[in-house]
């Protein structure tokens, strides 16, 4: 932790001494207040991934709701010290966001102790709680569209994808991620590999590697930083790939195919909206295809086919009407 950042959490720490154990603060009541909300995004903003995302989401609700919010922001923090920034955070603001799936167990604890704040999480699956919202992004069903353009733009028949910590939602998206590529070429070889790190670029550029060496020439992920270690594997041996998240076809970056939308920073707007809008509430909600583009959806860069077009707007539409399943979770 940085020297920045350790200041803040012991600043925020002590002013929730003062308050008290029980002291919380509820959502503004004076209509002439702004509303303070603080985020909690666990990886670097600058990961061209999820944190990005969830960055840029804060900022455009920050800037179209102008003075009517004031946002505070914590990032890359790990795992053993999220229960300290997320009470940092609740003692200074009326809704708390968990910008991403690995904060859940340190939300759901730390509400408990400040029931009059809002809290929402952005990833995961579970139930809501009396002040807790949770946002499914529901990754696995791009994930299966991006198996599937994988196994359509592959010239060797053989596709991979690396995921960071080796949980539900980033496990399923890898199963279904080979179970799209198969869906349209049986024959496609998938390989499927966890780093257990999100940002460990060594590990992330050691899988594909060992893809690469057994044929594989389209890479897809769920990873952080991680990333760039697929890009130098990808780079150093002519293969390509599906980026994740944002769509970054704009950056014409050579190595890219095509990217996928996960609407990370567009559940945060969401979060952020239903705050101002006075119309949060306690809720699980899905996200994915049936919230639109901006929610779940894949760019090819410099433009699909006919044929894959095609190809993508059936497998949306049989993902939509469950004609095609895929895990939740």
């Amino acid at each position: 932790m940085n020297g920045t950042r350790r200041a803040f959490l012991q600043t925020g720490l002590l002013s929730a001494a003062f308050i008290g154990s029980s002291g919380r603060l509820a959502f503004a009541d004076d209509a002439a207040k702004p509303l303070r909300i603080g985020i909690l995004i666990p990886g670097s903003r600058a990961d061209h991934g999820w944190m990005e995302s969830a960055y840029n989401g804060m900022k455009a609700a920050e800037q179209r709701h102008g003075k009517n919010v004031v946002i505070t922001s914590i990032e890359n923090v790990k795992f053993a010290d999220m229960e300290q920034a997320l009470v940092t955070l609740a003692t200074k603001n009326d809704m708390v966001i968990g910008a991403a799936g690995q904060t859940q167990a340190s939300v759901l604890k730390v509400a408990k102790r400040f029931p009059k704040v809002k809290f929402s999480i952005v990833g995961p699956t579970g139930q809501p709680t009396d002040n807790v919202a949770q946002y499914d992004v529901l990754q696995a069903q791009i994930g299966f569209i991006a198996g599937a353009v994988a196994a359509m733009m592959s010239k060797n028949g053989a596709v991979s994808y690396v995921g960071g910590l080796e949980i539900p939602a980033i496990v399923n998206t890898g199963t279904e991620f080979a179970n799209g590529a198969k869906h349209l070429k049986p024959d496609t070889k998938c390989f499927v590999t966890y780093t257990g790190d999100f940002d460990d670029v060594a590990k992330a550029k050691e899988a594909t590697l060992a893809s690469i060496a057994q044929g594989a020439d389209v890479h897809y992920n769920i990873l952080n930083l991680g990333v760039r270690g697929m890009e130098q594997a990808a780079r150093e041996k002519g293969t390509r790939m599906i980026g994740s998240y944002t769509n970054y076809c704009s950056d014409n970056n050579p190595l890219y195919i095509a990217y996928t939308v996960s609407g990370i920073g567009f559940m945060v707007e969401y979060a952020i909206d239903q705050a101002v809008a006075g119309t949060w509430h306690p809720e699980y909600k899905q996200f994915g295809l049936a919230m639109g583009p901006r929610s779940a959806d894949i760019e090819i860069c410099g433009g699909a086919t006919p044929e894959i077009q095609a190809k993508i707007k059936e497998l949306k539409e049989d993902l939509l009407s469950n004609k095609i399943k895929v895990k939740v979770g």
